[in-house]
């Protein structure tokens, strides 16, 4: 499969990663961490989750609110926990969208919104590989029309 990368970075763009358009061009939102929270998830953070618990670390076997997790921004980390540093990012992003405080429409609009990037990335991808089939059938095609060319001048 076909991949591309983020003109900032550099690096390739996954379905998983958070992004964001510049111009016409999609982009990581934070190269640094591309799989953060969007500005839209995190504002639902303070408005709806802040009085509450939002993140459970696997490895600690803890819940924490917001305000609690750490951050390394030395190496460039958020949303992590206080404890054993493990990335929480996916479980404040599962919250999001299972926490019955946020209200069921913004929760549907939220996953869906995230639900769009992903599918924009594999179509991305997708129509990449269809460019690379028909770019191979033109360049066959016109290399035999030389060749062609060639045999009978």
């Amino acid at each position: 499969m076909n991949r591309f990368q983020c003109p900032r970075c550099s690096r390739w763009l996954a379905s998983d990663e958070t992004i964001a358009f510049d111009g016409h061009q999609i982009v990581h939102l934070d190269c640094h961490r591309p799989r953060d929270l969007t500005y839209e998830e995190r504002a639902l953070l303070f408005k709806f989750c802040w009085e509450h618990e939002v993140a459970k670390c696997q490895v600690c076997r803890k819940s924490f609110r917001e305000q609690y997790l750490a951050a390394d921004l030395f190496d460039h980390r958020t949303h992590l926990c206080p404890g054993c540093h493990s990335d929480l990012t996916a479980s404040i992003r599962e919250h999001l969208f299972a926490c019955a405080v946020v209200p069921t429409e913004v929760r549907w609009r939220a996953e869906d919104a995230r639900d769009a990037a992903r599918k924009l990335i594999k179509q991305r991808y997708l129509l990449l590989e269809q460019v690379d089939a028909l770019t191979r059938q033109a360049t066959s095609a016109i290399a035999a029309l030389r060749d062609a060319m060639n045999r009978l001048t």
